[in-house]
């Protein structure tokens, strides 16, 4: 299992990709399989085998491409067929230099398959297999060399819920982007009288940029702000909170953080982009509108919405044992040509 070297698995605050990996891992492992944890740093906090690359995080380098390609050149070199039966990369650059490897590899696309990830995405190796997190993700780019889709989960056990509804404030859980639409879920809840909490990742230039310029001039009493809040503060939100909005301004290709608010018995209020129409089931876990202005009207509505269902419907289709056989299968069929169908996830409306 190879991770970007820039955060641990699984991270202390924001990090989707390291939570998501965090539960495959340890899902695989109790499936019986020996998995080897290739990443950055000197601890994790899985039931794999931990080799690191290199001693510190790289997230101080984020969004330059000699880390990871660095990390990537050691892990080919720390690689055998005697050692390993497949590879599961879910670096950005791995697709690219994963055919230099005596083993086969599979490799989750975690980011939108387009413009220019889609161009390094289309000079996949031949013997790399793609797996898209999602129906929507899939479709942006059909023809990319597919041999799955998985949704994404994570570890529910022990996970905190409520018996009732929630009656704090609203909750936008995201990184401060104008993808996130931040000053969408600001107007939203003004308009439907509803206190929101915006609990936002903000330790980069372009995201404190964006904070200052759009929404601070925004923020009155009625708006809370929580920068960077770590794990344990994050399920403290969301078990409070009256629901999760999320007015997304582009093709999510998964949204985590929806699953997280679902499993904690906290709906959803999105807008119908990306993935969200297959992750929430309007009118149970939550409530998808098309329009910016519908927000106001269901944000008052979510109320009604059983914590139950959303925790069942979560348990069900998200858990890392039903993550960790989708991947089963993908590496079956990819890495030993097994004749078995290919995994797609079909969640199921728990009414």
């Amino acid at each position: 299992m190879v991770v970007p070297p820039w955060l641990s698995v699984p991270p202390p605050g924001y990090g989707g990709l390291e939570q998501v990996v965090w539960g495959l891992v340890d899902g695989l492992v109790e499936h019986g399989h020996a998995v080897t944890l290739f990443g950055a740093g000197r601890q994790h906090g899985t039931a794999a085998d931990f080799v690191s690359t290199v001693g510190d995080l790289q997230y101080p380098r984020l969004g330059e491409a000699l880390p990871e390609l660095a990390h990537l050149a050691r892990v080919n070199h720390l690689i055998s067929p005697a050692d390993f039966d497949v590879i599961h990369d879910h670096t950005t650059i791995g697709p690219l230099v994963a055919g230099r490897r005596a083993v086969p590899t599979v490799a989750t696309v975690h980011g939108n398959p387009v413009g220019e990830y889609g161009t390094v995405l289309s000079d996949t190796d031949q013997g790399v297999g793609l797996v898209a997190i999602s129906h929507a993700q899939r479709r942006l780019n059909p023809d990319l060399p597919w041999v799955g889709t998985v949704h994404n989960a994570m570890d529910m056990q022990d996970f905190p819920h409520k018996l009732a509804p929630g009656r704090g404030p609203v909750l936008w859980l995201a990184r401060f982007s104008p993808d996130k639409g931040p000053d969408v879920a600001i107007r939203a809840c003004r308009a439907a009288g509803l206190p929101l909490t915006l609990a936002g990742k903000c330790n980069e230039p372009p995201e404190w940029r964006y904070f200052g310029e759009v929404v601070e001039p925004l923020l009155d009493e009625d708006v809370n702000v929580v920068f960077n809040a770590d794990r344990e503060a994050t399920l403290r939100l969301l078990v409070d909170a009256r629901c999760l909005i999320m007015p997304i301004q582009w093709d999510e290709p998964f949204g985590m953080v929806m699953v997280e608010a679902m499993a904690t018995g906290t709906p959803v209020v999105a807008l119908r982009r990306g993935a969200v129409p297959e992750l929430v089931v309007d009118g149970v876990t939550g409530l998808v509108r098309d329009r910016a202005e519908e927000l106001p009207e269901a944000l008052r509505a979510a109320i009604r919405l059983d914590p139950a269902a959303c925790v069942a419907h979560a348990a069900r289709n998200f858990s890392r044992d039903r993550m960790a056989q989708g991947y089963e299968a993908v590496y079956r069929q990819f890495a030993f040509g097994t004749t078995e169908a290919a995994w797609e996830p079909t969640p199921i409306a728990t009414r």
